[in-house]
């Protein structure tokens, strides 16, 4: 598995002093997994019956409602509960690179590569972005999406599971699986989003098939930013083929 070990340099990224830092990566890290598991199970079949997700976030500035509309009918879910990551908690799936569109704004602050970057602003057209902006570390985000010509498409779209994690810190491993949060990845695409074995001769094929129609998405990069559906955040609704999810106690559940 992977997490991260505590250190007094992360801390003061963080804002935080050490001992406080510490023991919320323990405690965090050290949550059941078990109950994630049970939440991300009613989750999964929306999601791999799915063919669109619609994300509405509000932009800060003036108030606009963005839409974003995220193809995932060639995905299915895969859920994170312990396996992988320490803290763990989330629930996700790749899109069809070709077919995003509209906008999103990102409130949620993340670092990438020791740089913080925070209030992203991303337009996509023909699943490409083709405009964005950054209110902090613009030439950081700019960077990222200017690598290749996969880092101007997404490679994931997930929601965050984890109720324990109910401080939000910079470092990746931790934001995206915030309780109440929602992700999108620019970059890189999961090949077991979209087969149940990659090294299999059938699933071989099928990663061979998406990636030349441009399905699966290949970059250098993968890189997650989060939206916060929580009260307070910029995050307003989320729909996958009418089907509303909500965020509840910090675990996101069908309405109805």
């Amino acid at each position: 598995v992977i997490t991260l070990f505590p250190t007094a340099a992360s801390a003061e990224q963080e804002g935080m002093d050490y001992d406080t830092y510490r023991e919320f990566i323990v405690g965090a890290s050290t949550t059941d997994p078990r109950p994630l598991l049970e939440a991300e199970k009613k989750l999964a079949p929306v999601i791999d019956a799915g063919k669109l997700v619609r994300i509405v976030t509000e932009h800060p500035e003036d108030g606009r409602e963005l839409a974003l509309e995220v193809d995932i009918a060639d995905g299915h879910a895969v859920m994170s509960y312990g396996l992988r990551n320490f803290p763990d908690g989330e629930i996700f799936t790749s899109p069809n690179a070709n077919n995003t569109e509209g906008e999103i704004f990102v409130d949620l602050p993340v670092n990438y590569g020791g740089n913080d970057i925070r209030g992203i602003f991303l337009r996509f057209e023909g699943g490409k972005i083709v405009d964005y902006k950054a209110d902090e570390g613009h030439e950081h985000l700019a960077a990222i999406i200017e690598t290749d010509d996969g880092s101007h498409r997404l490679g994931e779209v997930a929601l965050g599971m984890n109720p324990g994690l109910d401080r939000v810190l910079k470092h990746p491993l931790f934001v995206e699986k915030v309780g109440g949060t929602l992700h999108i990845a620019i970059g890189l695409s999961y090949e077991d989003c979209f087969t149940e074995d990659p090294g299999s001769d059938e699933g071989k094929a099928r990663i061979a098939a998406l990636e030349a129609s441009g399905v699966l998405n290949r970059s250098a990069q993968h890189v997650d930013i989060v939206t916060d559906f929580r009260p307070g955040g910029c995050g307003r609704s989320v729909h996958i083929d009418g089907v509303e999810l909500t965020p509840r106690n910090g675990v996101w559940e069908v309405v109805g």
